[in-house]
């Protein structure tokens, strides 16, 4: 990347969970002003969907906001995968943007199934709901034909948005490459699903994420009180935009855990040969346009639900009930949300907590999520130092438990999230390190056995 004289770059995050706007100084790398809200679904019109034009004058407003201070000097976008924007003639959306956890009827699903590729050309796993974005089109197709008609073109989820600050429609490949199912990644084309839906002369351009596409439309920058023009970059998927850094200025072999609704696991420098599309490892694309062994699970949903369950804990308190937890063999099973991950089809249950502490049960829930990382390492084949992203990177039980079970260092980064960072590095600048813990694996009594246990309970 050559670098460039930006000093403050805008992001627009837009997460499955939450959605924000952050400027990000390029100097120290720091956020240095954050603006979020809830991203929530429509649960009425056609199907479940997003609320896509509360998230734009959300957008807009926080521009505004922040344009006066600190101001910024570019735009770059990010947001969740899984998501694609259909748009009328006139550039405004033909049909809702669906929210991807909507389940299709069983004759649509199983149609689909008979529809799609194999893993073997596109490297997507058949998940559920509408996390594969060829079902969601299918889906729109078959039962919403009238609407259907009406599509012009198709874009990315991210690209949506950078379409609407500049008016330039594109495709980019992290997002056609997060299980989609319509692009084949060790050919870097488009898979055959895109002509079997009939949708190729829908699709937008394909543009690298790290094109600037145009400074924002006159009209919205007087409305956000630009003094000069900003050039808006193409966009990236979130996951992707957190494992960008590393690739800058990290030697393979590594993996990177990005954390946030979903725990994505990045094994760079792997290969794809050994991958079980049943147990939710795939391939995602880099914003180079590699293809990079994946898995995932939904852990930063299922550790929501368990911190409303059990409670606020004191880390020293959990950490100190690590040892009891492993010592009476009390333990939590997959999967708590249901749907993917690598132990697909098994029903979340507790084995001997029932006069179990909330300490106690605290420690066996970040053994739960650590133990499911571990699982999903391995699926991917990863190698070398493990380097956690997000939320996760704050629990410092998990992190502890997790370079006990890999065997190998962790390097947690604690800012809130790389998404942001990794999406301002499309504009050019240079990457700034921040602060990093590491933690070395340590022998934790028990804990080899405790996993196998843990496994063997499954079966």
């Amino acid at each position: 990347m050559n670098a460039t004289s930006y000093r403050r770059i805008a992001v627009i995050d837009i997460g499955k969970t939450n959605a924000k706007v952050v400027v990000l100084d390029s100097e120290t790398g720091a956020e240095i002003a954050v603006l979020k809200r809830p991203n929530i679904a429509i649960k009425s019109g056609l199907y479940p969907h997003y609320d896509v034009e509360a998230l734009w004058s959300f957008a807009l407003d926080a521009l505004k906001s922040l344009a006066r201070e600190p101001g910024f000097d570019a735009i770059s976008i990010t947001t969740h995968g899984a998501s694609a924007a259909l748009l009328g003639r006139d550039g405004a959306l033909a049909m809702p943007v669906i929210d991807y956890e909507h389940e299709y009827p069983q004759e649509i699903r199983d149609a689909y199934t008979r529809l799609r590729p194999s893993f073997d050309e596109t490297f997507s796993p058949h998940l559920t709901m509408g996390l594969n974005v060829g079902a969601q089109l299918h889906y729109q197709k078959t039962v919403f034909p009238k609407e259907f008609v009406e599509v012009a073109t198709i874009l990315t989820y991210a690209q949506y948005w950078t379409a609407r600050l500049t008016g330039v429609a594109a495709n980019e490949l992290t997002s056609l490459g997060c299980h989609t199912d319509l692009w084949n990644p060790r050919e870097g084309h488009y898979s055959s699903l895109v002509d079997r839906l009939g949708i190729r002369d829908l699709m937008a351009p394909i543009r690298s994420a790290f094109d600037a596409l145009g400074p924002v439309l006159p009209d919205i920058a007087a409305e956000l009180g630009l003094a000069a023009p900003v050039p808006v970059y193409c966009g990236i998927h979130d996951s992707n935009a957190s494992l960008l850094p590393h690739l800058v200025h990290r030697a393979a072999p590594f993996a990177v855990v990005s954390t946030g609704t979903w725990v994505i696991n990045f094994g760079v420098g792997g290969d794809l040969d050994h991958l079980d599309p049943k147990r939710d490892a795939l391939a995602n694309v880099d914003a180079y346009g590699r293809a990079v062994p994946s898995s995932r699970f939904m852990g930063g949903r299922e550790f929501e639900i368990l911190s409303a369950e059990i409670g606020l804990v004191d880390e020293k308190a959990a950490q100190a009930a690590i040892g009891p937890v492993i010592g009476k063999g009390m333990m939590l099973l997959p999967n708590i949300a249901s749907g993917s991950g690598p132990f697909p089809g098994k029903a979340s249950r507790w084995i001997g907590a029932e006069e179990a502490s909330r300490q106690e049960r605290s420690a066996a829930a970040c053994l739960y999520l650590a133990l499911m990382t571990d699982a999903c390492l391995g699926l991917i084949g990863a190698k070398g130092p493990v380097i956690v992203e997000g939320p996760f990177a704050l629990n410092g039980t998990y992190l502890k438990l997790l370079a006990a079970l890999t065997g190998r260092e962790v390097m947690a980064l604690p800012g809130s999230t790389g998404t942001s960072q990794g999406a301002a590095l499309l504009t050019g600048i240079r990457p700034v390190s921040g602060a990093e813990t590491h933690v070395p694996p340590t022998a934790i009594p028990g804990l080899a056995a405790y996993r196998t246990r843990w496994h063997a309970a499954m079966e």
